[in-house]
């Protein structure tokens, strides 16, 4: 359990190191850590913990690390996995703060924010996609697709038709969503 514990400590602290861009840009990175390298998850349990970490209060790195480390050790694990995803940033954030007071005004970091920008613009469209295809078709990996799930896309559809067109409440159309999945799946 101890070697767990560790592991999950070293992974959600890599994780936090780059999760910079925001939530969704670090989907892949959680991925890549929980399913991909300790197999810690499947595809299918992945994608439970982060619909349960988007429908949470709070951030979805630091709600999928602790849903992901309560998984794995309980909550010794779930407590290891939140400090390492939290740490880090805070870190990062304050000699990131401490670094632009210093040079606020110079273009040259304004171009690299600039850069910054657009990977994080990437990353958030990788994660959309992986969510969508597994939603969609079951897997993550899009050489492994055997088929495609139409009442799921059609569910997608309804739900941002509503949210789109009526502006009904998130909330409303996620419970919406769940009642229709219990009813057809």
């Amino acid at each position: 359990m101890w070697s767990q514990i560790g592991s999950l400590l070293i992974s959600f602290f890599q994780i936090g190191l780059f999760s910079i861009g925001g939530g969704y840009a670090t989907i892949p990175l959680i991925q890549e850590q929980v399913v991909d390298l300790h197999h810690w998850l499947n595809f299918q349990e992945f994608t439970d913990i982060i619909t349960i970490s988007q429908m949470t209060p709070g951030p979805i790195a630091v709600n999928t690390s602790t849903f992901v480390g309560l998984r794995i050790a309980g909550f010794p694990g779930a407590a290891v996995s939140t400090f390492g995803c939290v740490i880090s940033g805070f870190c990062i954030s304050l000699l990131l703060f401490c670094f632009f007071q210093k040079f606020k005004k110079s273009d040259r970091i304004s171009d690299v924010l600039k850069g910054l920008r657009s990977t994080s613009i990437g990353l958030i469209i990788s994660a959309a996609v992986t969510i969508l295809i597994i939603a969609f078709c079951g897997v993550s990996d899009p050489k492994l697709i055997q088929s495609f799930q139409w009442i799921a896309a059609v569910i997608f559809l309804g739900a941002f038709f509503l949210l789109r067109k009526f502006k009904l409440n998130p909330i409303l159309v996620m419970v919406l969503c769940g009642i229709v999945g219990v009813i057809v799946y």
